[in-house]
């Protein structure tokens, strides 16, 4: 039963933790879409914004993921490259079991502007 429960929780978890959707300006939809966080002039805290992050991480709480105060308590400036490196290819085994999912659309520059928001939580 336990084996079943987590099978369920990974299922879903690899289901919301994508890039979130939005119409495409082709698609015939009178919305525009979304501008691509791989190319944004956007600060990092808007750049979490336009992907999947709060499905599995809050600022102050502890969800599937850890916070980003959690975060920003581990890690200091010199591991930017590393947590940028880990946006964009995904990790696991350092909160838990829980793998994150990668986002290989967010360019190195925009994964180091989030890290830096994220870091700029530090207590």
């Amino acid at each position: 039963m336990k084996n079943l429960f987590l099978a369920g929780c990974m299922t879903m978890l690899m289901f919301s933790c994508s890039k979130k959707e939005t119409p495409s300006a082709d698609s015939g939809s009178e919305m525009a879409s979304a501008p691509d966080p791989g190319k944004s002039n956007l600060s990092g805290d808007q750049i979490i914004e336009t992907l999947d992050c709060s499905g599995c991480h809050a600022v102050n709480e502890k969800m599937i993921g850890p916070s980003y105060q959690q975060i920003a308590d581990k890690y200091s400036e010199k591991d930017t490259e590393l947590l940028a490196s880990k946006i964009i290819e995904g990790g696991s085994g350092v909160w838990g079991g829980v793998p994150m999912s990668p986002h290989p659309q967010v360019s190195k520059e925009d994964a180091k502007k989030m890290v830096q928001y994220i870091l700029s939580l530090k207590k």
